[in-house]
Order: C-alpha cells, then sequence, then structure tokens
C-alpha cells in the first residue's frame, strides 16, 4: 500500500508526524520520498526508510532523533503534478492530483541568472549590429504589422456532427504568407451542435461580434445557430486539447498539456485555464458545408487579445 496524505507517522519510539506530500520519481513513475510534517517543520525522508503502510499510518525503520537529520523539505526546488505533464504517472501513484511533488529540473533551477546574462550578452550584440541588420529587420517583421486575417476557410459539413453536446474536431489546410514565402499549415477547430441549454451557456451576454483591425465588425454569430466553433488552441499556452470522458465529470475538451478542463459550452472546469475557450466567427451554407475565420488570440491572458 502506498502512503496516504495525512497518515500518521510512527518512528521506532513513537508517533513523530503526518505525511504532508509524497514525492515522485519521474522516471521510475514511483515515489522516491515522504514529506513528513514535524510541530511545523517538513523533513524529506526516502521511501526506503519506510518499513509499513497502512490505510492511516506509516511506520519508518528511524528514531525520532534521526528523523529531524533528514533534509527540509524546500517546495521551489518541486514542482506539482498539475505543473507539469508526466504521462501515466497518476496511474501508478495514487494520491489525491495536486498532492505528488516531482523534483524540479537541475537544468531548469539556474534558469534566471543563466537568462540574465544570456540576454546581456544578446542584448549587446543587437545594438551593435542594428544599423546593418535594420533594412532586413524591418523587411521580416513587416506580416507582423499586417491587418488581421478575416478569411472565411471550409473545414467540412455539418453531417460529420451526429448528435448534439459532442466536440467533433475539424481539421483544414491553411494557406499563410510570411516575409519570405507562402506555406501551408494544418489547422484545427472543434464544433458543437449545441442543445438550446449550451447556447445559452456560450452566448449568456447575447451574439458574438468579431471586429477587424480598426474596430469594424466583420461577423457576429448569432445565438440562434446551434453550431458552435471553437479555436483548437487551448488558451493556456496554445497546446492543442481533445475531447474525452473524465472519470468524474463526464464528456469534456481535456487539454493534456497542463489538464485544463473545458465544458462543451467551453467553460473552464479545472486546471490553469485562464479564460474560456475562444469562439470562432461561424458561418454554415444551406448544404451543410462549415466555414469559420481562423481567429487566434493571445495565450495565457485572461481577456481575449487577437494576434493575427
Amino acid at each position: 500500500m502506498q502512503p496516504r496524505i495525512k497518515s500518521q507517522v510512527r518512528c521506532t519510539d513513537g508517533v513523530a508526524g503526518e505525511v504532508a506530500h509524497v514525492i515522485a520519481d519521474p522516471l521510475l513513475l514511483d515515489l522516491s520520498h515522504i514529506v513528513v510534517r514535524i510541530n511545523g517543520t517538513e523533513r524529506q525522508v526516502p521511501i526506503a526508510i519506510v518499513s509499513r503502510t497502512s490505510e492511516n499510518t506509516v511506520d519508518l525503520l528511524c528514531s525520532s532523533a534521526q528523523l529531524a537529520e533528514f533534509p527540509l523539505f524546500a517546495r521551489e526546488n518541486f514542482l506539482t503534478s498539475k505543473e507539469v505533464e508526466i504521462p501515466h504517472l497518476e496511474d501508478h501513484i495514487h494520491v489525491e492530483p495536486g498532492e505528488i511533488f516531482v523534483p524540479y529540473p537541475e537544468l531548469e533551477k539556474s534558469v534566471p541568472r543563466r537568462r540574465f546574462f544570456t540576454g546581456f550578452t544578446n542584448m549587446m550584440g543587437v545594438l551593435i549590429g542594428l544599423p546593418l541588420i535594420w533594412p532586413a529587420l524591418r523587411f521580416v517583421m513587416k506580416p507582423m504589422y499586417a491587418p488581421f486575417d478575416n478569411r472565411w476557410w471550409k473545414v467540412g459539413n455539418v453531417s460529420k456532427i451526429k448528435q448534439e453536446n459532442v466536440g467533433v474536431q475539424f481539421i483544414f489546410r491553411k494557406s499563410v504568407k510570411d516575409s519570405v514565402l507562402m506555406r501551408e499549415d494544418d489547422k484545427q477547430s472543434w464544433l458543437v451542435k449545441a442543445s438550446p441549454d449550451v447556447l445559452k451557456k456560450v452566448y449568456e451576454h447575447g451574439d458574438i461580434s468579431f471586429p477587424d483591425n480598426d474596430g469594424n465588425v466583420v461577423w457576429v454569430n448569432k445565438a440562434t445557430v446551434p453550431y458552435v466553433a471553437f479555436s483548437g488552441k487551448c488558451p493556456h499556452l496554445g497546446c492543442g486539447y481533445k475531447w474525452r470522458t473524465h472519470k468524474t465529470r463526464g464528456q469534456v475538451f481535456l487539454c493534456p498539456c497542463h489538464l485544463s478542463l473545458y465544458d462543451v459550452a467551453g467553460k473552464v472546469l479545472d486546471g490553469p485555464a485562464p479564460r474560456p475557450l475562444d469562439v470562432l466567427p461561424i458561418r454554415v451554407a444551406a448544404n451543410g458545408d462549415i466555414e469559420v475565420i481562423d481567429v487566434e488570440y493571445k495565450s495565457g491572458k485572461s481577456e481575449q487579445v487577437r494576434i493575427t
């Protein structure tokens, strides 16, 4: 049996404290340490010191004095299972999600210092070379100041959607012109044929308008149209998400990168996502063909900031 959070910890000479956290080895997918809370302090104890576990107790092979010699738990050196994706970790370690800690990668601990010196060196190089590279830089940066791309893209037909309130993925090819050449990218969106109750959640503030660079409305999604299109990028960090069945929340949109959960209306149910899924402009032709405008917003923001 694996140690449980808040289990009583007993040393060879009596009760010492309780289990505050567990630490996992991300490569072995197994426990490496338990963190024992003793009178307000937390000690990091190797799992090899654990002799026996039961439902509410953990017995150690050391005395209370020896326990006090183990290193203090430094929270800043660890990440929780909600902050980093380690496939199948929680399939092997059965504690409440968020209570599992994994060591912060050694190479990342010195990132602030390395970033400072790297950034300083790069800045000096840019200042020296700016007069030479400015013409080329201006040419490369030109697309950043281009108007928003409000072209309509055909993504598929409504015949692919077989039932209400189920996320259906549509993948389409989009041509994109940068400063050098024209390329084609595979883009994805998720569509839902929404029931009246779900439509009310999507359009809780009424019809959704989409403006251009100058603030002029280029399209309005009507709350009476049952088809809703969501951007294929998670608003947290832009990862691709999936339609999945959750063990307690039923069918949801799940982002595997950082475990953000959204309901069928795109509302955040759990995880670090700062806002709901981004709704796309959508129009449906008489023959069922679906077109969307591939609107993209800056990730990691609570408000929508359009970027393309």
